[in-house]
């Protein structure tokens, strides 16, 4: 059996913000090699993410991030349970990520998940929907499914959550958190955020 080192240990725990017991445990399990042992961290979490959910989240940070363009600038409230993951390399990384991507795509989000949508938005939008070229003449109840898909789309591009990241269009940005989270082993939360553009 592979002997593990505090100092290896306490090095995974720095990096994945994960507990003593499992950072030994996945270096046990993989040999002792880091990058295997992050990666069966995460297997680990991914399962336990949802379970997470419901847990209180009374620590965090608020990431300021300015595009390189000096145009765009976003601030950010992402809570989770510990000081010790707001402190991680991780969760950092988790920032970064988000902030960019809220920075760089369009449309821009305008909640954090769907539910936060504002009605008044979306209200909006079905006026506008239902006034659309190509509808005019078709039958009421034709008219209200086009329109419940066009609003549906609408409604997803404008949650952060829903939203395809801008670093992986193969996953959402709910995913990356909740890739986050079994990094981690704790609940994280996007609280709330502000984007700003020069002139807009």
């Amino acid at each position: 059996m592979t002997t593990i080192s505090a100092k290896a240990v306490a090095a995974l725990r720095a990096r994945s913000g994960a507990g003593m017991m499992d950072c030994k445990k996945a270096l046990v399990e993989t040999g002792g090699d880091e990058e295997k042992a992050m990666e069966w961290l995460r297997a680990k979490g991914l399962k336990t993410a949802d379970k997470k959910a419901g847990r209180s989240t009374g620590e965090g940070r608020v990431h300021a991030y300015i595009h390189h363009n000096q145009k765009v600038g976003v601030l950010l409230e992402v809570a989770c349970e510990t000081d010790f993951v707001a402190r991680g390399e991780v969760f950092t990384q988790l920032l970064d990520d988000l902030c960019m991507h809220i920075a760089a795509i369009r449309p821009t989000p305008v909640a954090v998940t769907e539910d936060e949508v504002p009605e008044e938005m979306i209200a909006e939008e079905k006026r506008q929907l239902l006034l659309a070229e190509d509808l005019q003449g078709k039958p009421d109840e034709i008219k209200e499914k086009i329109v419940s898909g066009r609003l549906r789309k609408f409604v997803t591009e404008r949650a952060l959550y829903s939203q395809e990241f801008v670093k992986d269009p193969d996953l959402t940005v709910e995913d990356v958190v909740k890739k986050a989270i079994a990094a981690v082993g704790e609940n994280i939360k996007v609280n709330r955020f502000v984007r700003f553009e020069l002139g807009a």
